[in-house]
């Protein structure tokens, strides 16, 4: 088994419930949902939009192998409503997105998975569930907790802990 994070994202449709669906599909196909942080909501990144996205980390034990992850992930997405369109460029809204942080403490390199998540570092709504749920966990190539990694991140959009 290996200890897997996994992001969740989304600011479109009713992302409350479309996070809970995740969870439950994930649960079913990848593995055991083992832990979820506070949900979390941020500015979109890298991108204009009026909706905000909300992000919540999952922590999951799976046997599946770095691209079977991806592509049950991926078929989760696309059952959730995620459209993605191969002429677009860069980022856009989306009902949800699910990227792979950290596959355990390994360095993936494959044609569908790369892990750790090669802008993790970069995205203040990424590190923070992840300091929340694994402030001491070290980045594999940085050698960098992830509380580490949050204070040189110079990532200045804004992210707050929603309140239930």
């Amino acid at each position: 088994m290996t200890r897997c994070y996994i992001l969740f994202g989304s600011n479109q449709g009713d992302k409350e419930a479309l996070l809970e669906q995740a969870c439950v599909l994930i649960n079913n196909r990848c593995g055991m949902l083992v832990e979820r942080s506070s949900a979390h909501c941020s500015e979109p990144w890298g991108f204009e939009a009026e909706e905000w996205f909300l992000n919540e980390l999952l922590v999951v034990e799976t046997e599946l192998e770095p691209d079977a992850l991806m592509d049950a992930l991926l078929e989760i997405e696309a059952e959730l409503g995620r459209v993605r369109h191969p002429e677009q460029q860069g980022y856009c809204s989306r009902t949800v997105d699910l990227d792979i942080l950290y596959y355990g403490d390994k360095i993936i390199r494959t044609e569908k998975v790369t892990a750790p998540h090669p802008r993790l570092h970069l995205r203040r709504f990424a590190l923070l569930p992840l300091c929340e749920l694994v402030p001491d966990f070290l980045h594999p190539e940085f050698n960098l907790s992830q509380k580490q990694l949050l204070d040189n991140c110079s990532d200045p959009s804004k992210v707050y802990v929603s309140l239930p």
